[in-house]
């Protein structure tokens, strides 16, 4: 029999079956389409010999006045900076409204001698309203007198500050964390005699996943709920409708630090604890209780439930649904999210639900740019000295050390204080204190806060449908007047806000069911809102991106894109998506434009993750080909990302990969536990993955085409087929492709491989024979091999028929 061609339609078909989608791929990973071909994607390398403690959810590439390359990157813990190969920990400080740093001077330490371990608890002077997972930095270090440790010289006893993770927090003035080394002075009591330290906790951002949110059979069911601010009874609790020690309307507890000034508090342990309503508070008090509320009162009364002194209790302001399991698709933990944006060369970082910071990269003092390479560099001299030294001639060597000391830009926190460009409340007015997101509106240079306080400076006014915005070019003035153009707005259409963008003409704003464009018009009314889609609302923050004045987002209805029209994306794939995607983890979805190959990348995680595992590509360059659009998945581990930005600043795309399994080493977190490790990725570099210690992982990739049968006059599959030969067609081919060709007798049969399968293919490969036989057949394409790299062109192939069975 001739030859014939068969011509595969480009993007991967997953709507269909694997016969009836015909002339396409039906599967794929680490596989792009571009004109038409398949082809294996460009590897990645790590920017950094360091890896990031915790997982990334936000990157923003940003330069500064004089050209110097940012990027700001927000994980669940910290605030970073990339710069040109090395990290800088600008996370803030803990802070009260005025942005005035939360300290605790002359904090104990105890270290165990009696059964020695790893374990050392700090007692503050007053609450610290520490939460485990909480990231401190320690000051001023004197161990206990008779302390091992203290002998032994570990971290913890140097003068330099050192960042330690909260392991435990028995009462909310202690807390513990793990010292590198046991305490080894056995046979004595428990030591904390002169010891002394100050302790700085960092801005809590928020957990690394997405979870349920509170109450009967939702979170840490039988424990307590990790993220929820706690405390503890100061005084027993009857069971009784009384407060504490049986008398008045008040439950006395160490510290109401951090609850809200009206909510309920659940007190004793999930999920039999008794949930207590109040209206107010001071200092150490819950005041006008009612005990027992949603039926959590001692069985058969309406009383409360007794409790003894010291019992921990939580904030249960927004638990629901209190004996029933709670619907996870309207509560849910969010994990810890930041809006970045840059204010010039100023990064301004909004942590969600929390408060606004700004850093900036232009502040003065860099010495290590004023610093001329030189021959008697510090550590690095190059000068003849004592009869030894470097050669000089035909000229002299110098060096210059990028990481000298003294830069002030990379030692300054980002802050609510930060000189002209504060964001701290004062004077009644300044940046609200809880907002869900923010965003800087082109050229009038607004910033805007989206799901934030209807009362500036109360956290517990926050109305998620409600936004505020500030003075044109003003990034501290909201409160609204006659001579400014501060303002505000809510939206109707939804429960909450959840993302906005820039696009071409407008910023575009998603609640979690609509879609309105944002378009600044000017005095009196500032920005015009116009809804202009209803039922597409935004998955997650980070969920939608904007590239040629079209925006691309996944919403829990599918996906969408907007022109000057909502538009229900066509995808050939989103069953395949949907089946399998974790939904309730919707904000931990990201986002990326890589424009070279005009591809919107969405990251996400499946059903049974915890994390981001699976990605799913449109190429809307393409798209035009193709009815459906041009799409392709993949789950390759290697491959997914929790962040991921286009090439803009930087020549080539950057993203995150997270590892939940290992631990990061920038910043160095001492007594770390469960923080993950982050990998610093450039994209489009090499043909594999290049890690942080320099070793290579292998890039594999695959595509596998429909089932295919013979066309006779009987009709399609009536005869089965015998492939004799075919002959590769590869564009580009490095190193060895291995082509599969499979078989099948029946539609909902599981394809086995042919004679001789798999075929390795060369560049200089010319024929192979197949001996193929079956109803239906079909083609893989892949790589399996370290420095391989294909793009793929025509099936050429005998093919004939082979009679019945």
């Amino acid at each position: 029999m001739a030859l014939f061609e068969m011509k595969f339609q480009p993007g991967v078909n997953k709507q269909d079956t694997g016969v009836g989608a015909t002339d396409r791929w039906v599967d794929s990973d680490n596989v792009r389409w571009r004109y038409g071909l398949a082809e294996k994607v460009g590897g990645w390398a790590s920017l950094l010999t360091d890896t990031i403690v915790g997982v990334a959810r936000k990157q923003l590439a940003f330069t500064d006045l004089e050209g110097n390359r940012y990027v700001g990157i927000g994980t669940d813990k910290f605030l970073l900076i990339y710069f040109e190969g090395q990290l800088y920990d600008i996370t803030p400080w803990r802070t009260n409204s005025a942005g005035v740093q939360t300290t605790f001077t002359g904090s104990t330490i105890t270290t165990n001698s009696t059964a020695p371990g790893t374990s050392i608890t700090i007692t503050t002077t007053s609450a610290h309203g520490l939460e485990i997972g909480d990231i401190v930095a320690f000051e001023s270090v004197t161990m206990p007198s008779a302390s091992a440790l203290n002998k032994n010289n570990i971290e913890f006893t140097t003068s330099d500050r050192q960042v330690c993770q909260v392991i435990t927090v028995p009462s909310n003035l202690t807390f513990t964390i793990t010292s590198p080394t046991a305490e080894t002075n056995g046979g004595g009591s428990d030591l904390t005699s002169g010891s002394s330290c100050t302790v700085s906790p960092y801005q809590r951002v928020g957990p690394s996943q997405q979870s349920y949110g509170y109450g009967f059979g939702i979170g840490d069911y039988g424990g307590t709920v990790t993220g929820v601010v706690d405390d503890q009874l100061d005084g027993a609790l009857n069971a009784d409708t009384a407060g504490t020690g049986g008398a008045g309307t008040a439950v006395t507890v160490d510290s109401t630090t951090g609850f809200p000034t009206t909510g309920t508090i659940a007190v004793g342990t999930v999920p039999t604890a008794e949930l207590i309503s109040y209206t107010a508070t001071n200092a150490t008090n819950f005041q006008n209780i009612t005990r027992g509320a949603l039926g959590t009162a001692t069985p058969g009364t309406s009383n409360g439930q007794a409790h003894s002194d010291n019992t921990a209790l939580q904030n249960a302001t927004k638990w629901t649904n209190w004996g029933d399991a709670v619907n996870a698709t309207t509560v849910t933990l969010e994990p810890g999210l930041w809006s970045l944006s840059n204010w010039g060369q100023v990064l301004v970082a909004t942590i969600a639900n929390g408060k606004t910071f700004t850093w900036n990269s232009g502040v003065s003092g860099d010495t290590k740019f004023t610093t001329r390479a030189s021959m008697n560099t510090t550590d690095y001299v190059t000068a003849i000295s004592s009869g030894d030294g470097n050669p000089i001639a035909n000229g002299k060597t110098f060096t210059w050390n990028s990481g000298v000391s003294g830069d002030t830009k990379f030692t300054t926190r980002a802050s609510m204080n930060t000189t002209d460009y504060v964001t701290a409340i004062s004077s009644g007015d300044g940046n609200p204190t809880a907002s869900r997101f923010t965003l800087i509106s082109p050229t009038t240079r607004h910033l805007v806060h989206f799901g934030t306080e209807t009362t500036l400076g109360d956290s517990s006014s926050q109305d998620d449908m409600y936004l505020r915005f500030s003075d044109i070019n003003s990034i501290n003035t909201f409160a609204p007047e006659a001579d400014n153009s501060a303002g505000d707005q809510r939206l109707q259409d939804g429960t909450k806000l959840m993302g906005a963008i820039v696009a071409k003409e407008n910023i575009l704003v998603w609640t979690d069911n609509a879609l309105y464009t944002m378009k600044y018009v000017g005095s009196p009314y500032t920005f015009e809102f116009e809804q202009v889609g209803t039922n597409c609302g935004l998955i997650g923050q980070n969920a939608c991106c904007e590239i040629d004045g079209v925006a691309y987002w996944l919403s829990n209805n599918g996906f969408f894109s907007f022109d000057g029209t909502v538009n229900s994306l066509p995808c050939v794939v989103e069953d395949y998506v949907f089946d399998d995607f974790d939904t309730t983890k919707g904000q931990q979805v990201y986002a990326g434009i890589n424009n070279l190959f005009t591809e919107v990348i969405w990251y996400y995680p499946g059903s049974s993750s915890s994390f981001n595992d699976k990605y799913v590509v449109f190429n809307y360059g393409e798209s035009g080909r193709q009815a459906g659009g041009i799409w392709y998945t993949g789950v390759n581990t290697n491959a997914i990302r929790t962040t991921f930005i286009d090439a803009t600043v930087y020549p080539k795309p950057h993203a995150t990969q997270f590892n939940s399994s290992s631990t990061g080493t920038f910043p160095d977190v001492v007594g770390s536990s469960g923080l993950g490790q982050t990998v610093y990725f450039e994209h489009e570099v090499g043909t594999d993955q290049l890690n942080p210690d320099n070793t290579v992982t292998t890039l594999t990739s695959f595509a596998t085409s429909y089932d295919f049968a013979i066309q006779t006059q009987e009709g399609m599959g009536e005869f089965f087929l015998a492939m004799r030969r075919f002959l590769p067609d590869f564009k580009t081919l490095t190193g060895t492709a291995k082509v599969t060709v499979g078989v099948k007798d029946y539609p909902s049969s599981t394809s086995t491989d042919s004679t001789y399968s798999p075929f390795d293919v060369t560049s200089s490969s010319r024929k192979f024979d197949t001996r193929a036989r079956g109803r239906y057949a079909n083609i893989k394409i892949e790589n399996q091999g370290s420095g391989e790299d294909w793009r793929y062109g025509t099936f050429q192939v005998d093919v004939q028929a082979d009679g019945r069975r």
